[in-house]
């Protein structure tokens, strides 16, 4: 599945054999101009060249044809979201075709006419494992999808972290020193050039795939999907509990456009939804097991809240949205008294630093928490 086992090995001498040749290129016009009345100066501009033209025969122009591209589908070892072959399941074929499927929805874009292609070859595994009902085919669905998800969670954040980083760096000013500024136009210079000898050598669909295939807003959607086809699955425990510890995700979504800032509330009120029945298998099997399933919900709340206050997209429904709310009443509702304060504390404060929005209301959860904290005062 993967293209190449070492790119830097593969790319780096090419990388460097081109900027050789462009320096000695443009510096060979001058030397030209002074070598016609200078014979010392014409002397060395045929050693530079004649050195030069030796030097490129010991890098191919054909170095990555070379090497060996593999298609199958066995996992790279030092693929992070390789299947877990462990118990056995990422070692069946129906696994890795599965998972190599995924990865392809992941890689294509949008706008290709492939895309649909993949993503419905995807959905007819994953129905076909479920209505074989056989348990092991039910816990590949699960190991698969739940590498997809994390993968695709990771690919997401490194996106917005990206466009964050630019949007504080260039929009704002802010953030970003001169010298700072200057080393990332240096970057960007010395990956464009990279992206030229990968087009050059690779072909430009590949780039393609790599440039725009992995957009923010796209791998936001695409959570949503693997969100929904664990749910299907009935698993969505594995989602939620990924989606709960995705703090550093929130925090960049506060500084995400609208509508990747839609795409995001969508996941989140569908996994809030989601989880709200996470205790009903846990009560009977021991306090850790019991405290895990609030663990997750706190965190949950903390981690996305702040989002829903201040996002002014109306992605939900009027329905939608009174249907969240109560699950996020619900929620508070069986926290401890000091869980109960950080997020309604933490509620109040985004709530009322958006103007624009006045959603989620939490207006109720905040009076009853005063409440009884009036009560245990005069208790104490």
């Amino acid at each position: 599945m993967g293209l190449i086992e070492n790119p830097p090995t593969i790319f780096l001498p090419l990388l460097f054999r081109n900027l050789v040749f462009y320096v000695l290129f443009y510096a060979d016009k001058s030397i030209f101009y002074f070598s016609e009345r200078y014979t010392l100066l014409k002397v060395i501009r045929y050693l530079v060249v004649s050195c030069f033209l030796f030097f490129l025969k010991f890098i191919p122009s054909n170095l990555v044809s070379l090497q060996a591209v593999d298609y199958s589908f066995k996992p790279r070892k030092t693929d992070v979201y390789a299947v877990d072959s462990g118990s056995g399941i990422g070692d069946s074929g129906i696994a890795r075709a599965l998972s190599q499927v995924l990865s392809s929805v992941n890689d294509i874009p949008v706008s290709s006419r492939k895309y649909e292609i993949v993503r419905s070859l995807a959905e007819w595994l994953i129905e076909e494992n479920n209505r074989e009902g056989v348990m092991a085919l039910g816990e590949v669905n699960r190991v698969v999808l739940s590498a997809a998800f994390s993968r695709t969670l990771c690919q997401l954040e490194a996106a917005m972290a990206e466009l964050g980083h630019e949007k504080v760096g260039y929009d704002s000013g802010f953030g970003v020193g001169p010298v700072q500024h200057q080393m990332i136009r240096a970057f960007r210079a010395v990956r464009s050039v990279g992206d030229g000898v990968w087009s050059s050598r690779v072909g430009k669909g590949i780039e393609d795939v790599n440039r725009s295939g992995k957009s923010a807003e796209k791998l936001a959607a695409e959570l949503l999907w693997l969100a929904q086809k664990l749910a299907a699955c009935g698993f969505v425990d594995e989602a939620v509990e990924r989606w709960a510890s995705a703090s550093n995700l929130a925090s960049l979504s506060l500084m995400a456009e609208q509508r990747l800032q839609g795409s995001l509330i969508k996941v989140s009120a569908f996994l809030f939804k989601q989880g709200k029945n996470m205790t009903v298998e846990e009560d009977c099997e021991g306090n850790d097991k019991k405290e895990k399933p609030k663990q997750t919900k706190m965190k949950m709340m903390t981690s996305w809240l702040p989002l829903l206050c201040q996002a002014s997209v109306p992605v939900l429904s009027i329905n939608e949205r009174a249907e969240l709310e109560k699950v996020l009443e619900d929620a508070i509702e069986k926290l401890g008294g000091e869980e109960q304060e950080q997020v309604l504390s933490l509620w109040l404060h985004h709530f009322t630093y958006c103007a624009s929005s006045d959603w989620p209301n939490l207006y109720a959860s905040y009076a009853r928490w005063c409440t009884t904290s009036r009560n245990l005062f005069f208790l104490a």
